[in-house]
């Protein structure tokens, strides 16, 4: 049997008819075509389809889609603005710090939803932050150098002039 469920999503809301084993993920990958949040485990280890829902970071694969309704999530195709890339995308693209590129939506997302809840988030918070997302191509160094750049304003967000 499905149920209706109606949320945001970057913003826009979405009604689905969703049975109780429905995951946001699922949703998000298959019904919307967001393919930011990647499916690695399905377990909620490997962090690679981290979200925000109301601003605080999980993983998607865990979430079942009807425990959200009226809710606000924002995967990583809603961090950009208006083409402009976020300060932590910015700071990830221009440091260096994706390899393959896979895990890079989760560590961005991670980062995202602890800096809404600290933004002067020190080494520690920063690695604990990311300790439940995985990557197989590099140390986890650059990720944490550019959320720390990100802390220390070196990528400040930009006033968007309307008009």
């Amino acid at each position: 049997m499905k149920y209706p469920v109606s949320f945001y999503i970057n913003g826009v809301q979405y009604d689905f008819y969703v049975t109780p084993a429905t995951s946001l993920l699922s949703l998000l990958r298959k019904d919307t075509h967001m393919t930011g949040a990647k499916e690695g485990c399905n377990q909620g280890d490997c962090g690679s389809c981290t979200v925000l829902l109301d601003g605080m970071a999980v993983k998607a694969c865990l979430v079942p889609a009807l425990t959200i309704a009226g809710r606000h999530v924002i995967t990583v195709e809603g961090l950009a603005v208006n083409g402009k890339l976020n300060p932590l995308q910015q700071a990830f693209y221009e440091m260096g710090a994706p390899q393959c590129g896979y895990c890079t939506p989760g560590f961005l997302m991670a980062a995202q939803g602890l800096l809404n809840k600290n933004p002067k988030a020190g080494h520690e918070e920063i690695v604990e932050a990311i300790s439940g997302n995985l990557c197989r191509c590099t140390g986890y160094y650059k990720y944490i150098q550019a959320i720390e750049a990100v802390v220390a304003g070196k990528f400040a967000k930009e006033e968007v002039d309307d008009g």
